[in-house]
């Protein structure tokens, strides 16, 4: 299993424009290769690892490739052909994609040391500090606020800039499937001892047991940035202050993405550990986000990032996490299976055929166990009565809401290693 550890770094002026001006190679060579892939005849486009056996000419041709190290370069031809895949992922998915583009220096702002080019010494450094050396470049301190797991290896390092002027250094971690827990055998498993969620707006996720957090409330934050963002419009491009503005605006984003992500991780992480099933609808994020309505709020919202920390997490402590198909679970009543036409703003389900009535995410969760019990395996009947999922007080007068605010507070305490 691959995840990733990350800590912020504090090079030194001169260690910091070392790294500057490595990445900057990086960045050129990554658009050659781009130049050399296009300017190949569309019947015999060269591969990965043909651009790869190149980079010994180029080299040669261009000195200034020659200062990389060997494998990072190598990467950094490899992060090109990932880009392709994706675009080819994407396309077969019937999206309209273009061509991969040039990098200018703001949109090139990492380096990739994979397999070797790195050192990381734990003790080097004041208490609470390590340092991570990378060839070329040079030591760089670290604030390191967790270790590693014990039973994983150190495959690759990122070094990245980010637009605030922070440095930051990303471990790609793998551990061994072996020592990870066991999941719980499928046959234990029902409503009681598993949880169906329901994906939403108001309330960010509503579970099948009656339990409702609420989104995060991120108006005034958006507020602050579009102010920002009008005084950045205004100042002289290039100019220094200019320049302060800018990362003011990138402070601020900065903020948003992690109070999202903060919230992400701590509800994640209570899910798998108290639950030995979840389950949560596949939504098409890409296409939500696509609609003309509310489509900030579905963005802010980052589903299918929770969705993936779900899936990650469910592996670090034995939960099994679906995805089930999430097209009727609104409008199927999950007492009777009747279909019942409701718009948005309904937010009770009233079934007409059984007279089933519950709040209109409780119907929807119910309806998310129901199917992931079903979709898990082999140990389930296939044809659980549904009633089987309701809560006894299915009624909607008994689901607990808690704010998101509160949430953050509460999950502040979890483990370092949570995350």
């Amino acid at each position: 299993m691959w995840y990733s550890h990350r800590y912020r770094a504090y090079p030194d002026t001169e260690t910091a424009t070392a790294a500057e001006h490595h990445i900057d190679i990086h960045r050129q060579l990554y658009n050659h290769v781009r130049w050399d892939y296009e300017r190949a005849p569309s019947e015999d486009k060269p591969t990965r690892y043909q651009q790869h056996r190149s980079l010994t000419d180029w080299k040669r041709d261009w000195p200034t490739f020659a200062e990389l190290n060997a494998k990072a370069g190598q990467r950094t031809v490899s992060r090109f052909h990932q880009n392709l895949s994706l675009l080819a992922d994407l396309k077969s998915e019937g999206y309209s994609v273009g061509r991969l583009k040039w990098k200018s220096p703001s949109n090139f702002r990492s380096v990739t040391y994979h397999q070797s080019g790195f050192n990381l010494d734990k003790k080097r450094g004041p208490n609470g500090y390590a340092h991570v050396r990378f060839a070329k470049i040079g030591w760089i301190p670290i604030r390191y606020h967790r270790d590693l797991p014990e039973n994983s290896s150190v495959k690759e390092v990122v070094l990245k800039r980010e637009r605030t002027g922070e440095w930051f250094v990303t471990f790609g971690i793998e551990v061994d499937d072996a020592t990870l827990p066991e999941k719980p055998d499928v046959e234990t498993l029902d409503s009681g001892n598993s949880v169906g969620v329901d994906l939403g707006i108001l309330n960010y996720i509503y579970t099948s047991d009656g339990f409702a957090v609420t989104s995060l409330d991120l108006d005034s934050e958006h507020e602050r940035l579009q102010k920002a963002g009008r005084t950045l419009s205004r100042r002289e491009q290039g100019s220094n202050n200019w320049e302060k503005q800018r990362k003011r605006v990138a402070r601020l984003r900065r903020d948003i993405r992690r109070k999202v992500l903060d919230f992400q991780h701590k509800l994640t992480t209570w899910l798998v550990r108290e639950y030995d099933a979840v389950f949560v609808e596949n939504l098409e994020v890409r296409k939500l986000l696509q609609s003309s309505h509310n489509s900030r709020n579905k963005q802010d919202a980052a589903w299918g990032r929770f969705i993936q920390l779900l899936e990650y997490k469910s592996k670090l402590y034995g939960c099994h996490v679906k995805r089930v198909k999430p097209a009727g679970t609104t409008k199927e009543c999950a007492k009777c299976g009747v279909n019942s036409e409701k718009p948005l703003w309904v937010r009770e389900h009233s079934c007409p055929a059984c007279g089933f009535e519950c709040d209109r995410d409780a119907n929807a969760a119910y309806n998310v166990l129901s199917r992931g019990l079903h979709k898990l395996g082999q140990g389930l009947a296939e044809e659980t009565p549904v009633e089987t999922v309701l809560p006894t007080s299915a009624d909607g007068n008994d689901s607990t809401t808690v704010d998101a605010k509160h949430v953050v507070e509460t999950g502040s305490v979890c483990p370092a290693g949570s995350r």
